[in-house]
């Protein structure tokens, strides 16, 4: 049975990730701490999120997993971004719609939402899953130096309603992370859909860049049980990746 959420709205934050982090002890399980004006939203290191005030989904959903292993810890992340691309797939094209490896979800060519997941693991025991997402909705017009941002009411020129898609994008992940865990053959097919999701999975070579600079090109092949990205070279030979060793080219941007 998916678990309960409890919203918790705040008139302004500067990270709805950093105060549930800061907080975590007291808050319920599937708490969902949200704000319409986050000031100093997070990324990966020290990446920021863009987000104008009233106009997009900033929250935070803190998730106490029952018998989830530090090692399956990866299932989160699947959770998270496929339960973003069902509900983003009732209001756009799904076709259009991906998951850019590891923590983003594009509309084609361009990032509509980014999820910052952050575990507390003790000894065997995933004590509990920090799971940040920043959802474009209603801006139009984007002032920082992310290349490539957009926003659902871009793809399908009209606004949406702020709270139903909070309710509708939080409810898809719980229930995602509700099945993962407790079956483990949902758990193996989500991470097949997952794979099946991945941006640029068209089986065609795209130009890529290692972390020491060399640039290559590669199909992608598929996302391992650890989620490391396995891409396939040239040569025809399968390499895995981990997180930040590689970077997409985009429109002659670099891009994690």
């Amino acid at each position: 049975m998916q678990p309960a959420a409890t919203f918790i709205k705040f008139e302004q934050l500067a990270s709805t990730n950093t105060y549930v982090k800061e907080h975590a002890a007291s808050l319920p399980d599937c708490a969902v701490v949200y704000t319409p004006d986050q000031t100093a939203g997070r990324g990966w290191g020290s990446n920021r999120w863009e987000a104008e005030p009233g106009k997009n989904l900033s929250f935070t959903i803190l998730y106490r997993p029952e018998r989830l292993a530090p090692a399956r810890q990866w299932l989160v992340s699947v959770c998270t971004a496929l339960g973003i691309v069902d509900a983003v797939g009732e209001l756009i094209d799904p076709r259009d719609v991906s998951v850019k490896w590891p923590n983003d979800i594009y509309v084609g060519e361009r990032k509509l939402a980014g999820i910052l997941i952050e575990n507390s693991i003790t000894g065997d025991r995933l004590e509990h899953t920090v799971i940040g997402v920043g959802l474009n909705v209603n801006q139009t017009r984007f002032i920082s130096d992310a290349p490539n941002p957009v926003s659902l009411a871009q793809v399908a020129r009209h606004e949406f309603d702020l709270d139903a898609l909070l309710h509708a994008v939080v409810s898809r992940i719980l229930t995602r992370l509700d099945s993962a865990e407790h079956y483990e053959a949902l758990a193996l097919d989500f991470e097949r859909q997952f794979a099946s999701r991945l941006f640029r999975n068209d089986g065609k070579p795209h130009r890529w860049l290692t972390v020491q600079g060399t640039p290559f090109t590669a199909t992608v092949a598929g996302v391992n049980s650890l989620g490391e990205l396995i891409l396939r070279h040239d040569d025809d030979t399968e390499h895995t990746y981990g997180f930040k060793q590689v970077k997409h080219v985009i429109n002659n941007n670099l891009t994690l």
